[in-house]
């Protein structure tokens, strides 16, 4: 790795400092969280905001603060409450994470967000990023919060010749950000390279004619900007094809089940799936059997859904089917008329089998 200090020195950071702030003074987008950006405000859209587009946030922030508009609101919730405000924004660990570390302020700082480095950072689900812009946007603490834009608009302004993907380029570009940033204004140069990114300095294409830093990016003056960042290719995602069940009883009730409370969706609800991986399709009724107790008759296909998690590629063959006979095992899930079963908090991929229903 090469020693980026030279390069820094090179920067006129007072130069920088001041162009990028009028920048984000004069284009910043107007969202929500940036009204009132108290600890809380912050905390919250910031966690909404992990691999998800501000476009699909913003509804869904306005929602959740008009459901938990304080710490002490989202601590005394019940979890089923908070994953069916999440419904559908994804990455559900992200929603069970932020209750608990609400609880945690509520029990343990008296519902204040701590603005002491350690104790933020010890909280569940605050990572770097996350302690960096709660204390830069609501305590106005030069500290760095480095998400992908930044990395990569770092990357080009200074040459960083290093893979983005790895976590000694994160900290690389952390100690870069803690030389260069401003310490009147942390809150306006974090979102200002933020914005920058997301806005300007783009992964594909970058609207280099736009940008306010073009005097001081040494991508530009080589002619790097489209080769940089560096990011290995992720890993392949894996396939997995299921067979799900939209299964009805006599009372026309709609069977359901709840996932474990650890793993991937966990404590959402979902009609009943299995492995085509593990199950061959024909012997799919008499496996059902076997497992929940019930004798079904399937009917036609309902539709086909292919959903993508990040290292996860789901194949879903939706049937409906109909119960014959039997009792439905113990713990296998729970029949319920459509009323209930859409109050309950589903995955993206099973919310959309519910017109069919």
């Amino acid at each position: 790795m090469y020693d980026y200090q030279s390069r820094v020195e090179e920067l006129d950071i007072q130069a920088f400092q001041t162009d990028l702030i009028q920048w984000f003074a004069e284009k910043h987008r107007d969202l929500p969280w940036r009204q009132d950006p108290t600890p809380y405000h912050v905390w919250v859209s910031e966690i909404m905001l992990q691999q998800t587009r501000v476009d699909t946030v913003i509804p869904y922030y306005q929602r959740f603060m008009e459901k938990f508009p304080t710490p002490d609101a989202l601590a005394k919730a019940d979890e089923q409450d908070v994953l069916k405000v999440w419904e559908g924004l994804g990455y559900y660990s992200r929603a069970r994470n932020l209750q608990t570390a609400v609880q945690e302020v509520v029990e343990g700082y008296n519902g204040k967000v701590p603005d002491d480095p350690k104790k933020l950072g010890d909280l569940k689900g605050v990572g770097p990023y996350t302690k960096g812009a709660i204390l830069s946007i609501a305590y106005q603490q030069p500290e760095p919060a480095v998400d992908g834009n930044v990395m990569r608009v770092i990357s080009r302004i200074l040459r960083v010749e290093e893979d983005i993907a790895k976590q000694k380029t994160r900290k690389l570009v952390e100690g870069i950000i803690r030389d260069i940033i401003s310490r009147e204004d942390p809150s306006s140069f974090n979102q200002g390279l933020m914005e920058l990114g997301a806005l300007v300095c783009k992964p594909k294409n970058p609207v280099c004619h736009e940008c306010p830093l073009q005097a001081h990016c040494q991508a530009y003056k080589h002619d790097l900007q489209e080769t940089l960042p560096i990011k290995s290719s992720k890993k392949k995602q894996t396939r997995k094809p299921y067979a799900v069940l939209i299964i009805r009883n006599e009372k026309g009730e709609i069977l359901v089940q709840k996932r474990p409370e650890k793993g991937l969706l966990a404590n959402l609800w979902q009609f009943p799936m299995v492995s085509l991986d593990e199950v061959d399709f024909p012997a799919l009724i008499q496996w059902f059997q076997n497992e929940y107790g019930l004798q079904l008759e399937l009917d036609q296909k309902v539709m086909n859904i292919k959903h993508v998690f990040s290292h996860l590629v789901w194949q879903l063959d939706v049937y409906a089917a109909t119960v014959k006979d039997g009792t439905l095992t113990e713990d296998k899930g729970v029949f319920l008329d459509y009323g209930d079963l859409i109050k309950l908090p589903f995955p993206v991929s099973h919310q959309k089998m519910l017109p069919y229903i």
